[in-house]
């Protein structure tokens, strides 16, 4: 397993010259902040510089399996927390593709979280690696070329938390709160737990203003709190936000 380099550890991802010789990778952003997505594709994506070319954006799942669909690319850059039920649901629909032997799909996990549970649920969902979006552009770069060589990357932390999850032959702990709520309502959860307004969730998911409320009233129900102040504190102690 290899383990993505600490900023400003040793990386070579472009030759020091600014030629990339022949290494070519055709990559997908899938993130929900334009702004964020825009800062990668500068940051990597001066392919003569880099050797990578991004062939297509996605803001939320469905829009993220119609450009995986018709560009197929070498690696996918994948936001975990999106509008439509996450990256775990992008992964489950791309199965077919990750699986192609002659051109598989590899995916790795790019999210500002650093949770356990995202970084299990993604891997176990077929992604190939889990950076946090702390990593730097140069590392950022070497991390793509490795997943697309068929390397596990991770940085440094989050390896320990796929050893802990793989290496026992028990399930890992199954919290039974959580489990309760469906994979919507966990979204709704996080952003609530996030600061976010009822109407920034509801652009965010693409839903109604009724259909947050809605759910945030089944997450209350479901978890036994009464308001959202204790929900965000229930969502930070299990550091879901």
């Amino acid at each position: 397993m290899s383990d993505a380099n600490e900023p400003g550890g040793p990386a070579e991802p472009e030759r020091a010259d600014g030629d990339t010789g022949e290494r070519r990778v055709r990559v997908v952003l899938v993130d929900d902040h334009r702004m964020f997505r825009t800062g990668v594709r500068a940051e990597i994506g001066q392919t003569e510089r880099t050797g990578v070319e991004v062939v297509g954006e996605a803001a939320d799942v469905d829009q993220a399996v119609s450009v995986i669909t018709e560009t197929r690319p070498e690696v996918v850059l994948l936001d975990v927390h999106l509008p439509g039920g996450g990256g775990v649901e992008v992964l489950r629909r791309c199965a077919a593709f990750t699986s192609d032997a002659e051109r598989p799909v590899r995916f790795l996990a790019l999210s500002v979280s650093d949770a356990a549970e995202d970084v299990i649920g993604v891997i176990r969902g077929g992604a190939r690696g889990y950076v946090t979006k702390t990593i730097t552009g140069s590392d950022l770069i070497d991390s793509i070329f490795r997943v697309q060589e068929g390397d596990a990357v991770f940085s440094p932390r989050l390896a320990g938390f796929v050893l802990d999850a793989f290496a026992s032959t028990d399930a890992p702990p199954v919290d039974e709160d959580l489990d309760r709520l469906t994979q919507r309502e966990r979204e709704v959860l996080r952003l609530i737990a996030r600061g976010y307004a009822y109407k920034e969730i509801a652009k965010q998911l693409f839903i109604s203003v009724k259909t947050v409320e809605s759910h945030v009233s089944a997450v209350l129900r479901k978890l036994q709190l009464s308001n959202r102040h204790e929900l965000t504190r229930w969502a930070t102690a299990r550091r879901l936000v």
